[in-house]
């Protein structure tokens, strides 16, 4: 589907949500993310509001997975709901993220792509601002955790910001 030369974006099937499930859970990786249960995740395959993609490394093993929404919205607003990289340190966040907003600019007629990311992930915040994120707001204390409550960064980038590489 969406491809570089090191990794590649595919639909998830059901045969991967046992990937999924325990990247989402995995210790490196479910402090910064919601978790969803298999349920919600089988629901968002069928679902054509939202793509739900694996990414790939270019041995063809999986290394994450993503998944975008309002791919129907009438104000031409896509979010990317969640990136979840299980491979760290190759820099296939970067990659992907480099390659859904391409897509998402060049192949649909969205004019605003978003993302909502934890105020203490200083790594995923430097990623997503260099490449032409911005930061619109903070939604203070709004996720409700064990430990307390969280805030959350909403960044963005419109269509005239992307600079196609």
């Amino acid at each position: 589907m969406l491809h570089s030369e090191l990794i590649k974006l595919r639909a998830t099937t059901l045969e991967d949500l046992d990937f999924v499930l325990d990247a989402e859970g995995a210790e490196l990786n479910r402090r910064f993310i919601g978790q969803w249960s298999r349920d919600q995740h089988t629901v968002a395959l069928d679902d054509g509001d939202i793509m739900h993609l694996i990414v790939q490394d270019s041995a063809g093993e999986r290394a994450g997975y993503v998944i975008l929404t309002g791919i129907q919205d009438r104000n031409l607003t896509v979010c990317i709901k969640r990136i979840v990289i299980q491979t760290k340190g190759c820099g296939y966040g970067t990659m992907t993220l480099r390659l859904l907003t391409n897509w998402v600019f060049t192949r649909t007629d969205t004019h605003r792509l978003w993302l909502d990311v934890k105020d203490y992930n200083a790594r995923a915040q430097h990623v997503y601002e260099g490449a032409g994120f911005k930061l619109e707001g903070t939604l203070r204390e709004c996720v409700r955790t064990e430990e307390g409550f969280e805030s959350l960064q909403v960044m963005s980038i419109l269509r005239h910001e992307y600079r196609h590489e």
